[in-house]
């Protein structure tokens, strides 16, 4: 007899598959939206950010509802309105319209991603069939990581670039109709009151921290609108925490920090989705502008990392019972730092080969986030699942909003500095080569030396991720105690 649980996972693995493919997509589609709507680069910038902004910002409040109202109606609902945002894409003739399109999926993926893992915490009780079930999970992610470029390149090279989106509705559409008939019905039996000063209070703290940071990496630290709204989400998260900590039941269930497994794994997430959200962005745009990449080529040359992860995955608990979970973590951490540290190292000029053998490392140590969203979820009471996979997912949106915004920045920096033009040329490499193409022959010595800027701040870039990974990896190391069980773990 098939065992339900197992078919249930096979939906909310689809459901992630498709959200992970829609992070990646953009990456290889955005030199196709910025060549036919001609972004500035802060609205290139919200492009890319306005998903994981309003994704973070929802999180904690989505979850508390979906362990309230049902986290299956949750998910179904948001697989609703992924594919009805998706479908609005045709519409968009702006960037303005884009960033909101974006935004709108962003509301979807908050009341996808934490249902998915909240829901696989309350079907597999077992600690040990979880850790293969999550597992099988960050397994699907890396697929998704693999089948988005190449999904989006093919789309790309044989139609506009709102097909890249549009992949998304039928998909949705089968995901829905599999969840009403194979997904149990799960939810908080005390869920306790609701807080509804402490939603306001989470959801203006976050927006409010990302805007600082983003603000920040692009107009420097003195900025004054920046400062603000640091002070903002300062005031505000730090009267959120306080609230939930003083309050039986909580909004979100922060004493799971006071847990130092647990807390180890949200590092781990973060941690990675910082580095890697800015560098696989850069990578994409290096290789369909410097190399001339088409946006299928590039995917398929971005495949190392995905197929390396999606190898490493499903092995991470196996070899986490074999080693110990700590190793497992912090080893996997050191391993992808290594893959960036082998990118900033790689000899002048960057070819394709160092890309790919640092790809394929950093795709092998991510197998580690298996076994990071294992400890996460095996250390929660299944009534607190919800609070868990919300600060699980915020490390991930939050983490990626960073990284773009953080390392981007830095990268844009360096890139400015190395170019001897200001102007459209300064803003991107894109900006650039329009500019070179208009001065023909002239242009050419502004295109080669956008194209060396543009390679010396992914390299610079990739220095900054190696020092965070490997920083990453002595924060795990000291938090995860050493004879962490996964196999022993909380029911």
């Amino acid at each position: 007899m098939i065992d339900r649980r197992w078919v249930g996972l096979a939906v909310l693995s689809l459901s992630l598959l498709l959200v992970v493919m829609d992070m990646t997509v953009l990456n290889v589609a955005l030199p196709a939206i910025s060549e036919d709507l001609r972004p500035d680069s802060v609205e290139l910038l919200w492009m890319v950010d306005a998903y994981a902004l309003v994704l973070s910002g929802l999180l904690v409040t989505v979850s508390a509802l979906g362990d309230r109202w049902g986290r299956k109606r949750m998910l179904l609902t948001g697989f609703g309105v992924f594919g009805l945002a998706s479908l609005a894409v045709l519409a968009a003739d702006s960037p303005g319209e884009v960033i909101a399109v974006r935004a709108l999926l962003g509301v979807g993926g908050a009341m996808i991603m934490p249902s998915t893992l909240s829901m696989i915490r309350t079907l597999f009780t077992d600690p040990a069939e979880r850790a293969r079930a999550l597992g099988v999970w960050a397994a699907t992610a890396a697929l998704g990581a693999a089948l988005g470029p190449i999904v989006a390149g093919v789309l790309l090279e044989h139609f506009g670039w709102h097909s890249a989106f549009l992949v998304n509705v039928p998909v949705m559409g089968v995901a829905i109709a599999a969840g009403l008939f194979l997904l149990p019905e799960s939810r908080n039996p005390a869920p306790g009151r609701w807080d509804a000063l402490a939603t306001a209070l989470s959801m203006a703290g976050m927006a409010a921290l990302v805007f600082a940071v983003k603000n920040f990496g692009k107009h420097g630290l003195a900025d004054p609108a920046a400062l603000v709204a640091c002070a903002v989400a300062a005031v505000t998260l730090g009267w959120f925490v306080a609230r939930c900590l003083r309050r039986p039941d909580p909004l979100l269930e922060v004493r799971l920090f006071r847990n130092g497994p647990f807390s180890a794994g949200v590092v781990t997430a973060l941690v990675t989705a910082i580095a890697m959200a800015a560098v696989l962005l850069l990578l994409a745009q290096w290789m369909q502008l410097v190399r001339g990449y088409s946006p299928l080529e590039t995917g398929v040359r971005l495949l190392p990392a995905a197929l390396a992860a999606l190898i490493a995955s499903p092995l991470a608990p196996a070899l986490a019972a074999r080693i110990g979970a700590r190793a497992v973590l912090a080893g996997g951490l050191a391993v992808t730092g290594l893959g960036f540290l082998l990118l900033y190292l790689a000899p002048d000029p960057l070819g394709y080969w160092p890309i790919a053998t640092a790809l394929t490392l950093i795709g092998a140590g991510n197998g580690a986030l298996a076994i990071a969203s294992a400890v996460i979820m095996s250390g929660t009471p299944a009534a607190k699942a919800g609070s868990a996979a919300a600060i699980e997912e915020t490390s991930y949106e939050v983490g990626g909003a960073l990284g773009v915004a953080v390392l981007g920045s830095v990268a844009a920096a360096v890139y400015r500095g190395e170019l001897a033009y200001g102007g459209v040329a300064g803003e991107s490499l894109g900006g650039a080569l329009d500019v070179a193409r208009e001065l023909g022959t002239a242009g050419e010595t502004l295109a080669e030396q956008a194209r060396a800027a543009f390679t010396e701040s992914l390299t610079l870039t990739c220095g900054a991720g190696a020092a965070l990974m490997l920083a990453g990896t002595l924060v795990v190391w000291l938090l995860t105690p050493r004879g962490l069980d996964l196999s022993s773990a909380q029911h």
